[in-house]
């Protein structure tokens, strides 16, 4: 949800706030190196801080009430007083307790700083500062700031006698730790540039210093109600915008899709034979070359050269055998086109174990415990059992390391998708294999029909109906860029996809809608969400991208879960979205949803200028807007 906030708080004449500053965020080692001052560069830098560096300076040296601090002063959202005291040595801190308690009692807000390679000035602050903090903390919100990018860390001293860490680096979890004593907000700064300065720590200390005011303005507000007898109208209340849609995303079903299209026997191009010359399972290469370098070297993938692993040529010379004999029984029924090749099995053992393999690997080649069980319920002998597992583990061995799969329950925890979705992407857009291609703005793109069978209904239907795509294998594809194709073919062959912005990815649910891939669809619906959501009010007003443009595609397209969630996106930042050209498109049942859901309302709008006008015609000062 991005809300509008205006930069001015909500008062009219001049306020203050007070910021004490206390520690030390120089690095102790490099003082000659060491740039300005955390308090010194926000105020230098920020846009909302009026005041030159001259006056700042002026302001910082012609203290002489407070000699404890160096005063800065300045003007915050153009009519805020701000006072900063800054002490960063605790003897000067402790010289004057007087001046330095009410300071700390008067303070609206307390920044805590130090150096994250100076331990000396993290223990100050913990040991020191804290717990004068502690005493005098009343509601009041504290930032603690780690400056300073970590050098040379290494793990501190677990010496009982050793007391002396000085030298070593404050960690993350020292300064989260401090941060829960106080109930203060941490921060880390690895260094004092426009990002670390102006929107992280300028960020959270502007956010603190809007709820001081407000907090200024509301005490202000029930005093004034209590000393004065006038009761007049009351200024109207902002109601909580309406909650978002949820959207839901579906569940994968990858692993589920690569295991079903070992049984539908689709696109099938390779048939393992009995050494009898029985035939026993249909598979596929693609399937098979993704999870095991041995199939690839059988299949012409990679050469023994690629490999370089005797073990892995050794195990697919001993274990398969290609035929080409055209006397083979059953060759003279086989399609002249493009035949599956037969594979001879010479192990009978290991044949006799090879569907319940094969299942096993695709559904990721990771139930171990499963395929002990299926293999012994087939071979009573113990021996021959630990032999068939021995040939499974060096089929999916990796070249060049030592057989790590060891122990089966070792790897009972793995997901599925730790063969499939790293090793399909090594055919993605790769001619290894592929047996149909699609052409695409005059460019080819080579791809493999089993995963687009398994991963799409819609292309299973059209490879394997009465459609021309069928038989041929070159195939044309319309109202798709290349790269969003690319990217579409992705989801399909590692179940993840990344577009690159809003635009990208209406391209690819529009390219998803045409495939009927719900789930990819759903992953565009939200990764659009994400984006927008993540936008601050400024970039919303100032984007170049057609929000009421992005609803239509939407609702074209049957998003309609995107539809219904950017129709209320557009009523909640309705101060935004109604000053754009592009608001004047919605359609009349568009415009009436947006109307009745806007926020703020428009009734809250009425209500606020007749409290305004009733606050200047009785020459009152304003206290709310």
């Amino acid at each position: 949800m991005v809300l509008l906030f205006s930069l001015r708080p909500p008062f009219c004449r001049c306020r203050s706030i007070h910021i004490v500053a206390l520690g030390n965020e120089g690095d102790a080692f490099h003082q000659d190196n060491r740039p300005s001052g955390l308090i010194r560069t926000y105020l230098g830098r920020s846009p909302l801080v009026s005041g030159d560096e001259s006056s700042l300076l002026l302001n910082a040296t012609s203290t002489v009430a407070r000699p404890v601090f160096t005063e800065y002063q300045a003007s915050a959202f153009g009519n805020v007083k701000l006072v900063v005291h800054d002490c960063p040595v605790w003897d000067i801190f402790d010289s004057d307790w007087y001046t330095s308690r009410n300071l700390i009692g008067s303070a609206d807000i307390i920044v805590i700083k130090y150096n994250v390679n100076d331990k000396f000035s993290f223990h100050e602050v913990k040991d020191n500062y804290i717990p004068v903090i502690k005493r005098a903390l009343n509601s009041v919100p504290v930032i603690i700031a780690a400056v300073g990018t970590r050098q040379n860390e290494e793990l501190p001293c677990t010496c009982p006698l050793c007391t002396s860490d000085r030298g070593s680096c404050v960690s993350t979890t020292e300064g989260i730790h401090l941060a829960k004593e106080l109930g203060a907000t941490y921060l880390e700064l690895h260094s004092l540039d426009d990002f670390y300065i102006g929107k992280y720590f300028g960020g959270v200390l502007e956010y603190f210093m809007i709820q001081a005011l407000n907090q200024k303005t509301s005490e202000k507000m029930k005093k004034r109600k209590m000393n004065s007898s006038f009761h007049g109208i009351r200024p109207p209340q902002l109601e909580q915008p309406e909650k978002m849609p949820v959207l839901k995303a579906e569940a994968s079903h990858y692993n589920s899709d690569l295991n079903n299209l070992l049984f539908c026997c689709q696109c099938v191009d390779v048939v393992f034979y009995h050494p009898d010359l029985k035939e026993v399972i249909e598979a596929h290469k693609i399937v098979l070359c993704a999870v095991s370098h041995v199939f690839m070297l059988l299949f012409n993938v990679k050469s023994p050269t690629d490999i370089q692993d005797s073990s892995i040529i050794r195990t697919t010379q001993d274990l398969f055998a290609i035929n080409r004999d055209t006397t083979f029984p059953g060759a003279s029924q086989e399609s002249s086109g493009n035949p599956p090749l037969r594979v001879i099995v010479k192990d009978a053992l290991f044949c006799s174990c090879l569907s319940d393999i094969l299942r096993f690997i695709y559904s990721g080649a990771f139930q171990w415990e499963e395929l002990e069980e299926d293999i012994r319920k087939k071979l009573k002998d113990s021996g021959d059992v630990s032999n068939v597992i021995e040939k499974v583990k060096c089929i999916l061995k990796t070249p060049g390391k030592i057989n790590c799969l060891r122990n089966c329950k070792t790897y009972q925890a793995r997901k599925p998708l730790w063969f499939y979705n790293t090793s399909l992407k090594f055919f993605l857009n790769k001619p290894m294999l592929a047996d149909v291609v699609f052409e695409i703005q005059g460019t080819t793109v080579p791809a493999h029909r089993a995963i687009l069978v398994a991963r799409c209904e819609v292309m299973a239907a059209m490879f394997n109906g009465n459609y021309m795509e069928a038989k041929s294998v070159l195939i044309p594809v319309y109202g798709v860029s290349k790269e969003t194709f690319l990217s579409f073919l992705e989801y399909l062959y590692t179940d993840s996809c990344c577009p690159a912005g809003i635009f990208q990815a209406m391209c690819l649910l529009i390219c998803a809608e045409m495939y009927q891939v719900s789930r990819l669809q759903h992953i565009c619906e939200l990764f659009i969400i994400t984006q927008l959501q993540s936008m601050p009010s400024r970039e919303l007003a100032s984007m170049n991208l057609d929000i009421v443009d992005l609803l239509k595609k939407a609702k074209f397209h049957h998003s309609d879960c995107l539809s219904t969630w950017l129709l209320h996106f557009i009523a909640t930042n309705y101060l935004i979205f109604s000053q754009k050209p592009e608001f004047q498109d919605l359609s009349v049942e568009e415009r009436s949803f947006v109307e009745k859901h806007r926020w703020p309302s428009n009734m809250y709008l009425k209500q606020l200028a007749e409290y305004r006008k009733y606050i200047h015609s009785r020459k009152c000062r304003c206290l709310v807007m």
